[in-house]
């Protein structure tokens, strides 16, 4: 086991005020219903932005959170890293636009486009940079506002998605606190599986994109629900292995919230019980990026997260991208 580069010094999420329930669907004219969506995903509500609560503006509430928790200013951040798939804008990133909302002057700022995975693909990335010397405050933000690039006429794919941002400050680790392992993959020759075909330079967004429903995002289900559990499974073992620990050693799992039955497999692939693994599909729906962000923020807020717990994070999203982190608190 390698001696521990980073440790997460504090946490925070920001979330939509508005709330959408399953019943709320019905109004939309879709042919669905709160039971036929909790049996297939879980799902019970989910958050969703208003005009205001940009992805930046949720990125900053979280950034201010963890930073609070961290103890961090402004002014000690080296690099921000926002993980995100709906961006506010293509040019610039969503990163320096939270780095000019923070004042954060000396740091530099960049985003990752991993989908899913993109916040566990970020601290991996702020990791690699403390250990190679270039950083030793990181700000970590995976945050999505996905109701903006959802087809809210196509019931496979409008009733599974949410708003929010969560965020993590790295700080140098003491001791045998902090990331023991990490594990990250990608196969883009699956990428058609879930992806949005137009809205970027190679097809442009148009009127007759929006309109024909293929600017927003489309997915093959089953398949992706078959590569999903698969892919979080040897994400899993590989960072374990990393790490040189089994399933006994692990307190907690925190997966990426996309659909309950995903989670279930995964934990059955594990050999651990779902009293050991966290759960917040039925609040938020999938939050792509920020899916695991407010995860681990809401676990350590209710006290599922113990001084010395050994926490496995597993992501798998649109890519495909895979990711997985081993963290010991």
């Amino acid at each position: 086991m390698k001696r521990p580069v980073a440790y997460i010094a504090g946490t925070g999420r920001g979330i939509p005020v508005k709330t959408m329930t399953n019943d709320d669907f019905a109004k939309l004219g879709l042919e669905t219903s709160d039971s036929w969506i909790v049996e297939r995903t879980g799902i019970q509500q989910r958050h969703i932005g208003s005009p205001e609560e940009t992805v930046t503006h949720m990125s900053l509430l979280a950034a201010k959170r963890a930073m609070a928790k961290a103890g961090v200013t402004a002014g000690e951040l080296d690099t921000i890293i926002v993980g995100t798939a709906s961006p506010d804008h293509l040019l610039p990133s969503t990163a320096v636009e939270v780095q000019a909302g923070l004042g954060a002057t000396r740091a530099a700022a960049f985003d990752i486009g991993a989908a899913c995975s993109g916040y566990l693909y970020g601290i991996t990335v702020g990791e690699s940079m403390m250990q190679a010397g270039t950083a030793e405050t990181v700000l970590v933000i995976g945050a999505e506002k996905l109701s903006s690039i959802v087809n809210w006429k196509d019931r496979s794919t409008a009733v599974l998605f949410g708003d929010g941002a969560g965020a993590c400050v790295l700080r140098r680790a003491r001791g045998g606190k902090g990331i023991l392992s990490t594990y990250l993959r990608s196969d883009g020759n699956l990428a058609k599986l879930l992806w949005r075909p137009a809205g970027g330079a190679a097809i442009p967004a148009t009127e007759q994109n929006i309109a024909d429903g293929t600017f927003f995002v489309q997915m093959a289900g089953r398949e992706v629900f078959k590569h999903a559990v698969r892919s979080m499974s040897e994400a899993y073992d590989r960072a374990l292995d990393g790490a040189k620990l089994t399933s006994d050693d692990v307190d907690l799992i925190i997966p990426h919230q996309a659909n309950l039955r995903i989670i279930e497999a995964t934990a059955k692939h594990a050999g651990v019980g779902m009293d050991r693994v966290f759960v917040n599909v039925n609040k938020y729906g999938n939050t792509s990026a920020a899916s695991i962000a407010i995860a681990l923020d809401e676990a350590i807020e209710q006290g599922r997260v113990k001084d010395g717990a050994t926490v496995v994070l597993v992501a798998f999203g649109a890519g495909f991208t895979w990711a997985s982190i081993v963290l010991r608190f």
